[in-house]
């Protein structure tokens, strides 16, 4: 909570200068831009050097992460001035953080706590600074939602497609993607909705996006890979199938005594009328016998 604290500080007392109303572009300090250029080109460097790749291999990851969301912004939108061009000091920053990262890895490999702070962080403050963009257009608040969320983890998105990978976001694991989305929202919620200052809003994205990751990792809540709603539906079918059996299945009644009783009656009348007739054909029999012996 102390770190961040500390990044929000800047952004917090740049509310007095850059104002905020909801048709101006907000106005984020050049050092926070450049810090977030640096964490994600890091993340890149370092992904180049697990996958053995050379120096330009490493500048390359590192400058698809550091500004390969807002390449893929610009490029959708067609409006406006390109980041990576309009700020000169963007793709140096991220190839002189490549070149340091690449020869100097310990530097960044230690504190892989901070790095990933520092990333989830830059995730929030993309996702700001991309939907925020798209609303000085007027565009609808989907797009801008949608733009927020290319921003923010766009780069990282390129950087698995040049690897051959799945993008990682497509895959299983704790919310990534997903904090980005809810932070683009909330900013944009904010300011079309209740006219929020701009650099509130972003804060307010930054928050939302920090939490839900921290959430996610604390209480290892991974994304759904499989969801079948049939397998809900399944039982209740069954139960169904089995209730509409039981409607339409014959009723056998249960015989009263008064028929057992007159059943159990045929019954022993039929046997005695049998023995008597078994009786009548032995006496048959025996005087049958008599006279042929005596004849």
């Amino acid at each position: 909570m102390t770190l961040t604290t500390v990044l929000l500080a800047p952004v917090v007392a740049a509310m007095t200068t850059a104002g905020g109303a909801a048709g101006e572009q907000v106005s984020i300090p050049i050092w926070l831009e450049m810090l977030a250029v640096v964490v994600a080109s890091v993340s890149g460097v370092l992904t180049a050097r697990e996958h053995k790749l050379d120096f330009i291999g490493a500048i390359g990851l590192a400058v698809a992460c550091g500004l390969g969301g807002g390449i893929i912004r610009d490029v959708i939108l067609q409006k406006g001035a390109v980041y990576i061009l309009d700020q000169p000091l963007a793709l140096p920053m991220s190839v002189a953080t490549a070149a340091i990262a690449f020869v100097f890895p310990v530097i960044f490999e230690k504190p892989d706590r901070l790095i990933a702070i520092l990333d989830i962080f830059s995730v929030g403050l993309y996702a700001a600074v991309g939907a925020d963009k798209s609303m000085v257009y007027e565009l609808s608040p989907m797009v801008c939602v949608m733009m927020g969320f290319f921003t923010a983890v766009g780069g990282g998105m390129l950087r698995d497609v040049f690897l051959g990978q799945t993008p990682g976001i497509f895959q299983r694991g704790n919310f990534y993607a997903i904090t980005a989305i809810a932070g683009a929202t909330s900013y944009v919620a904010l300011v079309e909705n209740f006219h929020a200052p701009n650099i509130l809003a972003l804060v307010v994205c930054v928050v939302i996006t920090m939490a839900l990751r921290w959430i996610s990792l604390h209480y290892n809540i991974l994304t759904p890979t499989e969801v079948n709603l049939d397998r809900v539906a399944r039982p209740i079918r069954q139960f169904g199938n089995k209730a509409v059996e039981a409607v339409s299945k014959p009723v056998h009644r249960v015989p009263s005594e008064r028929a057992l009783d007159e059943r159990r009656e045929r019954v022993q009348a039929d046997i005695k009328q049998r023995r008597r007739e078994e009786r009548k054909r032995q006496v048959a029999q025996k005087r049958r016998a008599f006279w042929e012996k005596h004849r």
